[in-house]
């Protein structure tokens, strides 16, 4: 699983209650170079994995208590969980096991008694694959992009920084644990990925902001991705104020900039001076650390395309 010593290990967490398979996968995985970490029942597991994120879950389908179906659905409604890959064991005769570790969320499944190689390949694939996973989510997370993620039907799995930060305005009060798209989103969104004579984008009233949504594409099975747009007016002024620390005079002055107006037409659109006009261009080159008007246009037109 290592090819270098200095690597990192990999963590896979082995939710079973028999000790005799604990003690197997424990020692195959070992000499497989992954570090195991070990829950005996459900609760154990879930109480686990809020001090340790795991890379992988090996989960047995049918413990007491909570089962490894009732787990494995806890964990995925954890957003800091939803890339973890959870295999399901389960028995040669108990191929319903199957489908109802794939509906709760599990991605792959290794029958019993265990074959060694076919376990480790899996386990390969999957740790591969959730990397490539979550490697594409972080680097949406640095484009500064306002994009999430829904279920099937229509639910939140997930949303960049930027995204969070504007549904966190529309429910303040509430963490990102807690975000949720509103009621009325959700049968819009699910709207617009069916295509065909959808309309290519919504628009969401929510209080006294417009705000649009648009079907990008699904990464994933039952994955939807959505970009977000704030179109409420006066937008484009806050988002200027809010990237360059702008007052709402040189985010005024900066907008119209940006649209190709010289000093005088700013003037007679807002209403000031041109010589005004030209004090609020002077702060607004120091504010944003450019000489000249193409290079804050630029920057301006940047800010409002994301």
């Amino acid at each position: 699983m290592a090819e270098v010593a200095s690597q990192r290990r990999d963590i896979v967490l082995v939710v079973d209650d028999t000790p005799g398979n604990l003690s197997f996968l424990t020692e195959t995985l070992d000499q497989a170079g992954v570090t195991v970490l070990v829950a005996t029942d459900g609760v154990s597991a879930l109480n686990l994995v809020d001090q340790i994120t795991p890379d992988l879950i090996l989960m047995d389908a049918i413990m007491p208590g909570i089962d490894g179906f009732e787990t494995c659905r806890r964990l995925k409604q954890d957003k800091q969980l939803t890339h973890v890959p959870v295999i399901f064991m389960t028995g040669l005769s108990e191929s319903w096991h199957v489908v109802k570790g794939l509906e709760v969320g599990g991605v792959d499944y290794v029958t019993k008694p265990i074959i060694v190689d076919e376990l480790l390949a899996r386990i390969r694939v999957h740790l591969t694959n959730a990397r490539i996973a979550y490697g594409s989510r972080a680097a949406l997370d640095a484009t500064g992009r306002y994009l999430l993620s829904t279920d099937a039907d229509g639910a939140l799995l997930w949303c960049t920084p930027r995204a969070s930060q504007l549904l966190a305005e529309l429910s303040p009060g509430t963490g990102t644990q807690q975000q949720a798209l509103p009621d009325s989103v959700m049968p819009r969104l699910i709207e617009l990925r069916r295509g065909g004579d959808a309309p290519d984008s919504a628009f969401v009233e929510i209080d006294g902001r417009r705000l649009e949504f648009s079907y990008v594409g699904s990464t994933g099975p039952a994955e939807f991705l959505f970009r977000l747009a704030d179109v409420s007016p006066g937008r484009e002024e806050r988002a200027l104020q809010q990237a360059f620390v702008l007052t709402g005079r040189e985010a005024d002055v900066l907008i119209w900039i940006s649209r190709g107006k010289s000093n005088r037409e700013i003037s007679e659109i807002l209403g000031i001076s041109p010589r005004t006009v030209n004090k609020h261009l002077e702060q607004v080159f120091a504010k944003l650390g450019v000489e000249n008007r193409a290079a804050a246009a630029a920057r301006a037109v940047r800010v409002l395309n994301q």
